[in-house]
């Protein structure tokens, strides 16, 4: 019996105006904001980035999310895993889009939740801005971490939740920077069980690569990577010379072509229970940060189904409920990031999904 590869894509709920947001950066402004006024800055630069057949949307409205889901499962991506922020103290953002798909039980499509947990800079999210902190995240305790859970536990319970060995799979974006993430995880397990579940599977997203043993030591049950910091880490002295200077003189940004991402990639994915890959269709920061950007060259459907191809072999050899990809990101515009059609590729990102999953045999039905 063939076995159900399992690609999960990472969502980001940016994409609608909230009244911080207002507050920061003037009135209406959402991720669309950046990425429309994205412009190229190298010769070969692709910018700035259109969206295709779902255009400029709002995620206020549930037929853009309908339509979304619609699309994912079609190409036979199995949900999203949601961002979701919470900074201490009950203190949300961005929840809207999720809180409807909850509790309006539409679209009947599957989903998980990372939780974001980092601070909010001015210059995150918008070019030039300074480096102060919009909003701080905090981890004030026992008793937060206890409101955070009853708030998404509703989520958990929902018959859509992802799974893995039947506990409700949860991310945490930094777990390096939270000190009491060994309690944290210690008591929503014990909360989980004391309210029909059998606990919490624990995924850390890791920022940079470093040993398994230390997240599984904090409690986590897997770790996933991107690589992508280590990419551009492991430049040679000559490259970083090179664009140091096209970035002085030229407001050239940080680039590397794709073919690099997948051999770095390739060359540090192992094997082995507890770790799942998280792979980029394309990256480019540009409509952020300017000429501070990484930007990944040659990040073409072809070239990612590449990268796709070889990972969907590897996991292939996992335990049918722990064969994940995940990938990042569904809808990261602002980073170039996206799996979403556009005008100049269409949906072909997709349609390499669907072929790669149809041709290792799992069912898309």
């Amino acid at each position: 019996m063939s076995k159900k590869l399992r690609i999960i894509a990472f969502y980001l709920p940016q994409f609608h105006q909230i009244p911080e947001n207002d507050e920061w950066w003037g009135k209406g402004f959402t991720e669309w904001t950046n990425v429309g006024k994205a412009k190229p800055l190298f010769k070969g630069h692709y910018q700035p980035r259109v969206p295709a057949d779902l255009g400029y949307y709002d995620l206020r409205l549930p037929e853009t999310r309908e339509a979304q889901a619609q699309m994912a499962k079609k190409h036979g991506i199995e949900g999203f895993c949601y961002w979701h922020y919470w900074f201490g103290n009950g203190k949300e953002l961005l929840e809207r889009p999720f809180n409807e798909v909850l509790k309006s039980g539409k679209p009947d499509y599957s989903f998980c939740l990372g939780w974001a947990n980092h601070s909010w800079k001015a210059k995150t999210w918008i070019i030039g801005g300074e480096d102060k902190i919009l909003i701080e995240q905090k981890y004030p305790g026992i008793e937060d971490y206890s409101n955070h859970f009853f708030s998404v536990l509703p989520a958990f319970q929902d018959k859509r939740y992802i799974r893995v060995k039947n506990k409700p799979l949860f991310i945490i974006w930094d777990p390096d920077d939270f000190p009491d993430i060994s309690l944290f995880i210690k008591h929503w397990n014990v909360l989980a069980k004391s309210n029909g579940l059998d606990g919490i599977y624990f995924v850390a997203y890791s920022l940079i690569r470093k040993n398994i043993s230390n997240y599984l030591e904090m409690g986590f049950d897997s770790v996933t990577f991107d690589f992508i910091s280590e990419l551009f880490k492991s430049r040679s002295l000559f490259y970083k010379v090179f664009f140091k200077a096209c970035n002085l003189f030229l407001s050239v940004p940080k680039v590397i072509n794709y073919n690099q991402y997948i051999k770095v990639v390739l060359k540090n994915f192992e094997v082995i229970d507890n770790i799942f890959p998280c792979i980029l269709p394309n990256y480019d920061h540009s409509p952020r940060s300017g000429k501070h950007a990484w930007v990944l060259t040659n990040a073409t459907p072809d070239n990612f189904g590449k990268l796709l191809e070889s990972l969907l072999i590897k996991v292939r050899q996992k335990r049918n409920e722990e064969n994940i990809i995940f990938i990042k990101s569904w809808n990261e515009w602002g980073e170039g990031n996206y799996l979403e059609p556009d005008l100049k590729y269409g949906d072909g990102y997709l349609v390499k999904i669907h072929e790669l999953l149809d041709k290792y045999g799992t069912d898309l039905s």
